[in-house]
């Protein structure tokens, strides 16, 4: 829902007389602007009447309005206003003013008489807030209407009036370009948006393609802000991950699904994967290879940073943090160790059974083009409905390496270290390193180098061989896991990342040794 939408929905309550409307959003002046025009739209002889601590009561047609410096005097005075010519139909905007409700009963006692008094005449009664709660007296006097963040045609009106007003400003930009650098600011409020191209322009007066980095650069830090998601930058790809053929295969297949030809093809937006698999077998590094691949921006959800002291906190943050997702859309939302939002086991209240079940509403009914990718590394830890079909396009296991897997891991981390892999013996090393995820194989490769870096001369073959066997692999100590994942995967419960078949997985799994 843009800013269109959200006049709409204001004026519909209008209609039906509702008297007290809860806005909330942090953009207030975006949020006074709809409602002028919802309230010129409506009736141009009517007013907009606005209340904070600071200024008291204020006409936006410059009508001259009693003093009012506290919320008592705020809500009586609205009431004499709205009564002494009932059939005005002025819109009175309260702003902040959660924070008096939440601390005198009286504030709310006469919020809601006050609501109860308006609705026999013209006028109606708006409270811009940059929280969701109310108080449960006015649950059944009150509607509650988020404000979304702009959508991308408003961000590029945003700015194409900041580059016409801006004198000494060159634009290299095709007005393709534009749209690009707008809907790299997807996600930003309009006044964050205007810094962020605003900052764009000064730093060297030009705009043009190198702006659109430095405008992704504003959001990942106003994301940051967010707590509980990450932005991270598409670097990785396909070639970064070793083995895992079948996933890649099915990542490919999907690569131009969020394009303007799948959608005149009525396909449908995949809607996510669920990645299965001990520690280190590269599911945190699939999804960052999905956003790469895709070249689509990757968020990722801090389950962790989800959960506040206050009561409410932490359903509030949850719901932030999937409606910036939906904003930036299309993207991938990687929400890691998705077990970890149950990890309090039923002790906090049912904050966390809350929280999780939030999530999953939204993946089973969200329309925007969000991609998730969930890792686990303990399954049993999750309801059953977790993975369920419609939730999940596929849910993909991911074994330990077969040895040929090795060998492309191995390949892959002596290439990102500037190394030429024909140099090295890949076949002694793979068998040399069995049961050994890919994080291991990449720790291996790593304390070789220092090896070989602290007697100045460079690694082979025989360092990383030596490595390998002071290294005892985590499929030792996870022998049970490992094996219960693999019941679960013979079940037909998930799909193998690397064989096509649940029996050609099966006999190609690397044995499992004990401790």
């Amino acid at each position: 829902m843009g800013t269109v939408g959200i006049a709409d929905e204001i004026r519909l309550y209008l209609r039906a007389r509702v008297a007290l409307i809860v806005l909330v959003t942090v953009e207030e002046q975006r949020a006074l602007d709809v409602l002028d025009q919802v309230r010129r739209d409506r009736d141009p002889a009517s007013d907009l009447v606005t209340w904070d601590i600071a200024d008291g009561l204020e006409s936006a047609s410059g009508r001259q309005l009693p003093k009012a410096a506290t919320p008592p005097d705020a809500l009586n005075k609205i009431k004499e206003l709205a009564q002494k010519e009932p059939r005005r139909r002025d819109l009175y905007v309260l702003k902040d003013f959660h924070a008096f409700w939440e601390r005198d009963p009286a504030v709310r006692r006469r919020l809601r008489n006050l609501a109860h008094k308006l609705v026999f005449t013209g006028s109606s009664l708006i409270v811009t807030t940059p929280v969701r709660g109310i108080p449960v007296e006015l649950g059944d006097d009150a509607v509650v209407v988020e404000m979304p963040l702009p959508e991308a045609d408003a961000l590029r009106r945003e700015l194409d009036h900041l580059v016409d007003r801006t004198k000494g400003v060159k634009s290299t930009l095709t007005p393709a370009g534009r749209s690009r650098l707008a809907q790299a600011a997807l996600g930003l409020t309009a006044a964050q948006a205007r810094r962020a191209f605003a900052k764009a322009i000064v730093r060297d007066d030009v705009l043009d393609d190198r702006d659109i980095d430095a405008v992704l650069a504003e959001k990942k830090a106003v994301i940051r802000e967010n707590e509980a998601l990450e932005f991270y930058g598409a670097e990785e790809s396909p070639d970064d991950l070793g083995g895992l053929d079948v996933l890649k295969e099915w990542l490919r297949l999907r690569e131009r699904a969020f394009g303007d030809a799948a959608r005149e093809f009525r396909l449908p937006a995949p809607k996510g994967i669920a990645l299965i698999g001990i520690p280190g077998t590269g599911k945190s590094l699939t999804a960052k290879m999905i956003g790469g691949l895709w070249r689509l921006p990757l968020l990722r959800l801090d389950v962790g940073a989800l959960f506040g002291s206050l009561v409410g906190e932490s359903e509030e943050r949850v719901r932030r943090a999937l409606r910036l997702a939906e904003t930036v859309s299309p993207c991938v939302l990687w929400i890691d160790e998705v077990e970890k939002a149950l990890a309090a086991g039923g002790h906090d209240g049912g904050t966390s059974q809350r929280v999780f079940g939030t999530v999953l509403t939204w993946m089973q009914e969200k329309t925007a083009p969000v991609f998730v990718v969930a890792t686990a590394n303990d399954v049993s830890a999750l309801p059953p409905e977790t993975l369920r079909r419609g939730r999940f396009d596929e849910v993909f296991f991911l074994d330990l390496p077969t040895e040929e897997e090795r060998r492309e891991i191995i390949t892959v981390h002596l290439r990102k270290r500037g190394r030429k892999p024909e140099m090295f013996d890949v076949y002694r090393l793979a068998r040399d390193c069995d049961g050994f995820v890919g994080a291991e194989l990449e720790q291996v490769v790593v304390d070789a180098m220092y090896e070989a870096f602290a007697e100045e001369r460079d690694i082979t073959t025989d360092d990383i061989a030596r490595a390998a066997a002071r290294t005892v692999p985590l499929s030792r100590s996870q022998r049970e896991v490992i094996e219960d994942l693999r019941a679960w995967l013979r079940e037909g419960r998930a799909q193998s990342a690397s064989f096509a078949g649940a029996a050609q997985a099966a006999e190609h799994q690397v044995p499992v040794l004990e401790v």
